[in-house]
């Protein structure tokens, strides 16, 4: 088996690099498996990982058989790019492991376990909807303002001092930092 190897450190915690090549190591040898790649990366947050994704375009181009991690938060942006990227791999045929977590999506059973959390996901994402759609229509039902704060029409006032000195919309608008849009709002009442 050809295993990507994927070690992930925060700046300010390189320290446990090491430690990570040292499991994922060990581990490939006692699998009988051979390093194809060996990916360590120094990141904060989530942002786009880009040495991730090279991981991913070998796994496309059929060049890792299994990509192994030392622990899923290593890997995953979130719940959902986690999920996403193991549902690629599946769909692949290239198998995944977590050694922390001791999640192996190698066997056949591994693509039952990515569903599985796709559905939780999905869950998720319909929960925090309806979640939403309730509070907003608390907010209409009491008379409460709800969604993006009126900032433009504060500077209503401003927008027709501005005009009345015969000042184009878009200077008005870049003087204010509001847009073009908002300023013909304003001094032609249009919605």
């Amino acid at each position: 088996m050809r295993v990507g190897l994927y070690a992930r450190v925060s700046p300010h915690d390189q320290q446990t690099l090491p430690m990570q090549r040292d499991a994922l190591r060990a581990y490939v040898r006692q699998r009988g498996w051979s390093v194809a790649r060996q990916i360590e990366d120094v990141g904060c947050g989530a942002t786009e990982r880009r040495l991730r994704e090279e991981l991913m375009e070998l796994a496309r181009r059929r060049r890792l058989d299994v990509i192994l991690v030392w622990r899923l938060d290593r890997w995953g942006l979130s719940i959902a790019d986690l999920v996403l990227t193991l549902q690629e791999l599946n769909e692949l045929g290239v198998g995944f492991v977590s050694l922390s977590e001791a999640l192996d999506l190698t066997p056949p059973s591994g693509g039952a376990l990515v569903g599985l959390l796709a559905m939780f996901v999905e869950f998720e994402r319909e929960i925090r909807r309806e979640r939403a759609k309730t509070g907003i229509a608390q907010a209409r039902k009491e008379g409460r303002p709800h969604g993006r704060p009126r900032t433009a029409a504060n500077q209503a006032e401003r927008v027709r001092e501005y005009s009345a000195q015969n000042l184009s919309q878009s200077e008005i608008a870049r003087r204010l930092g509001i847009g073009r849009t908002s300023v013909r709002r304003i001094l032609f009442g249009k919605r």
